[in-house]
């Protein structure tokens, strides 16, 4: 490298002292020798100009390869220690470490289209600006019948109503759709998330079919609520049949005073077992007709105190241990009070009931905030709940008491969901029980 740089620097140097010697001979007159020496250096000067123009030459070609993205060229270097050497071999390090990046890019692309063309949510990918398609996997095509998609304007011509609901959709936010398939009216839940590179910004959307999920869930709810409203019923319609036919066969031999009275009473147990048909219904048209929640903010340090005051001689009375738990005594909810007291009170009395057999009965009423979210938790250690009956407490009617109406876990649910929350359970049989009150 070094000897490179000394051996250019010598030709320069001749260069520049031709020139003066050529200078001093034809000021002297040599006028033969100078054209000679002049000769010579034009000779010199023009070798030079073509090595730089080679390598400039090669420069230029590489730019224009790399501006294109070939990079499948290679450079023959005859003499590694050479200023072209130097520059080819720089040049193939370049083409290689290319290469290295465009197949690393490719295999993780051919994954990301392996991996998105698995899933079952139809998902596009498009630049915001252009509205050009970068990305639609098969889900999307097989859903809405589009083999092709460039550009998402075309979506428009293709199917007006998802083209219209996706660009109304906020970005960061999700919302359920109806929209029109080959498959017929599905129900879409669409969500958007969008990312900025260097060149433009780009919007993922992703569509996914919930129909199937739901007609399952629906089909399934609707089949516990089938099987307790049968249960329910014909506990009441039976025996009011049966003494009904029974009262009728004595009406037929009516043999005076002593039917009479055995006439009032099978009246009144039917009235008795009417009256509880009608409680029933009233207790299903309960369920349904739940007021919205009219949320405000509540303290839960005041909102434990003034449930604890309402059960505070239930709790003397049965002889339980209460804990309430509150590291955060500032902790605020917002909520309806009336339906979230109605709520903590009804899974107070159950956990009441489940420790009554315990010889040291326990219930601990606590609140917590974790992740952004509050939970309040009603733990006991009762009898717990069996695990193949867990997922059957929160079905209307359902009720492993011989007083219990089925109901109150049910509306606990709905206040829950149209606080946009939930609550789940976490028990084990003769350990006890935990109702989780998630907001």
């Amino acid at each position: 490298m070094k000897g490179n740089r000394f051996f250019n620097l010598v030709k320069l140097l001749i260069l520049l002292a031709g020139c003066v010697i050529d200078a001093f001979l034809v000021f002297k007159g040599f006028y033969a020798y100078a054209v000679l020496i002049f000769l010579l250096l034009a000779c010199l000067a023009y070798s030079i100009y073509q090595q730089i123009h080679f390598l400039s030459q090669q420069v230029v070609e590489f730019s224009e390869a790399v501006k294109y993205h070939d990079f499948t060229r290679r450079f023959v270097v005859k003499n590694a220690k050479s200023t072209e050497g130097r520059l080819f071999t720089s040049f193939n390090q370049i083409n290689d470490t290319y290469k290295e990046i465009s197949m690393d890019k490719e295999i993780q692309h051919q994954y990301l289209d392996r991996v998105i063309n698995m899933l079952n949510s139809a998902i596009i990918f498009y630049q915001l600006d252009s509205g050009k398609v970068m990305w639609v996997n098969d889900a999307f095509k097989q859903l809405f019948h589009m083999p092709h998609l460039g550009n998402i304007s075309a979506l428009k011509k293709k199917h007006e109503e998802l083209y219209e609901k996706t660009m109304r959709l906020d970005v960061g936010q999700q919302q359920m759709e109806s929209v029109q398939s080959k498959k017929g009216k599905i129900k879409l839940l669409i969500q958007s998330s969008s990312f900025e590179t260097q060149d433009a910004v780009f919007r993922i959307v992703v569509y996914q079919n919930i129909n199937e999920a739901m007609d399952e869930t629906e089909t399934k709810a609707w089949q516990k609520l089938l099987r307790v409203l049968t249960h329910e019923i014909m506990n009441s319609i039976a025996p009011i049949s049966s003494l009904a036919e029974t009262l009728n066969g004595r009406l037929n031999h009516f043999r005076g005073q002593e039917d009479i009275e055995d006439l009032k009473v099978g009246i009144s147990t039917i009235q008795r077992r009417s009256q509880g048909l009608l409680h029933f219904a009233k207790s299903y048209r309960m369920i349904n007709k739940v007021d919205e929640p009219s949320l405000v903010p509540i303290s839960a340090a005041q909102l434990f105190e003034h449930i604890y005051q309402l059960l505070e001689p239930t709790i003397l009375q049965k002889n339980v241990d209460v804990d309430i738990i509150l590291k955060n005594t500032r902790l605020i909810l917002h909520a309806d009070v009336n339906l979230i007291e109605q709520v903590i009170i009804n899974l107070m009395l159950n956990a009441i009931d489940a420790v009554k057999l315990n010889d040291n009965p326990y219930i601990s009423l606590s609140a917590i905030e974790a992740d952004g979210k509050i939970q309040v938790r009603i733990e006991d250690n009762g009898i717990g709940i069996p695990s193949d009956l867990q997922e059957q407490i929160f079905t209307p009617f359902f009720t492993t008491k011989k007083t219990g109406t089925g109901v109150g876990l049910t509306l606990s649910k709905q206040i829950m969901l149209l606080h946009k929350g939930t609550i789940f359970v976490n028990s084990e049989e003769g350990k006890g029980s935990v109702f989780i009150l998630q907001f």
